[in-house]
């Protein structure tokens, strides 16, 4: 759910990248964003159990994709941008609808959102564009404690699944990886600077 944020490119993405679009972990990349919509009217239908299994494969995919493409050798030029995109997409529109349901508290949004918007002003600002950058193991980790907190913070919804301690456990994941939400953004954004300083570094040093 982390790139047009830049934090992150597909996994694998340091080979020869395929120009064409027709891939197989692209197709399964789009299954991802087909299903942000699906989720959504589940959650409008207040059908939780439906969504709950549309997050799981959703969140699946996110793995699938970037494994795919190592196997195959079918990382492609588009799906460095469009893995990631899909990515942010759908952690942004789940968490509005989690808090628009009164499923999670706003400070879900704000500690997702707010750092996602400054990553992608700043890299709009030095960069004119998006800019990707390695994945830091902060934010692979936050990306999994945010895939298992979702879907157990919406199970505890679905009747006979309302246990307490489930809902503690799906809050202390969400907690955790909004936290590391924000190391990592920390972490992405000094980064950008730091490769924006060495590419003005360098082209001063180049002879006109």
């Amino acid at each position: 759910m982390m790139r047009l944020i830049g934090a992150g490119g597909q996994a694998g993405s340091e080979g020869v990248a395929l120009s064409t679009a027709w891939t197989l972990p692209n197709l399964i990349t789009v299954v991802r964003f087909l299903g942000v919509p699906l989720f959504v009217w589940f959650i409008a239908q207040q059908r939780f159990g439906a969504a709950v299994i549309t997050l799981v494969v959703m969140g699946g995919t996110d793995w699938v994709d970037g494994y795919v493409a190592r196997r195959l050798n079918q990382v492609s030029v588009i799906g460095t941008w469009l893995d990631p995109v899909a990515d942010r997409t759908a952690l942004i529109v789940v968490a509005v609808t989690f808090v628009i349901a009164d499923i999670a508290p706003a400070w879900l949004v704000w500690t997702i959102v707010i750092p996602d918007v400054i990553i992608i002003v700043n890299a709009l600002i030095l960069f004119r564009g998006p800019l990707h950058l390695p994945v830091i193991t902060v934010g692979k980790i936050r990306t999994a404690l945010l895939l298992v907190g979702a879907p157990l913070l919406l199970l505890h919804h679905v009747e006979g699944f309302g246990q307490e301690w489930l809902l503690v456990v799906a809050q202390g994941l969400l907690a955790a990886g909004c936290v590391l939400h924000l190391v990592a953004f920390y972490a992405y954004f000094t980064a950008a600077h730091r490769k924006y300083r060495l590419e003005q570094a360098e082209q001063q040093s180049c002879p006109s």
